[in-house]
């Protein structure tokens, strides 16, 4: 019998420290066999900080696990009295993963390693913005769109009386 994934909720933040935990019960306990894997859906990201770049890991579910497993008594008393979890998703009884939806999962996790990390923008059409560098420097302005792909974000400045668009890498403004 295949074995399905469920979805469990834990401690947000603490998600790492959780799945070591369950991985050290499911061994000491010797159910290897039933429960197989224990995902923290992650990916890669890549952000500008004090003018370096940086690559680091975002949780794609922040305050969930997936674990794939044979859904039984024991395996099921094992991960709910584990510490730092919640309960599986699911109403009464846990509900399983649809496949399609592990198989999106999965793949994005592992070719995320292989693509250019994504970049992390924080900024969307109406946020107020001050321009902390170029010749626009200490202005304020309004942002219009982003390009998350090229990592631009157009912001609408007002000089002498009128609103002008100004194209700007996305680190050279800050939320206002």
């Amino acid at each position: 019998m295949a074995k399905l994934w469920y979805v469990v909720r834990v401690q947000s933040g603490r998600e790492d420290k959780v799945k070591d935990a369950l991985e050290k019960r499911v061994k000491a306990q010797g159910l290897d066999g039933q429960i197989t894997r224990v995902l923290v859906p992650s990916m890669k990201v890549s952000e500008i900080r004090g003018g370096k770049k940086r690559v680091g890991e975002k949780k794609i579910y922040p305050g969930y696990l997936m674990v794939e497993m044979d859904l039984n008594e024991q395996s099921w008393f094992l991960i709910r009295e584990t510490a730092g979890i919640g309960d599986f998703l699911g109403s009464t009884h846990p509900v399983p993963m649809a496949q399609h939806e592990i198989d999106k999962l999965l793949v994005d996790m592992t070719t995320g390693g292989d693509k250019t990390p994504q970049l992390k923008i924080d900024f969307k059409k109406g946020d107020s913005v001050r321009i902390k560098e170029g010749p626009f420097e200490n202005f304020d302005g309004i942002v219009d769109s982003v390009n998350t792909g090229k990592g631009q974000v157009m912001v609408i400045v007002t000089i002498f009386g009128r609103p002008t668009p100004v194209q700007l890498e996305y680190w050279q403004i800050e939320a206002v």
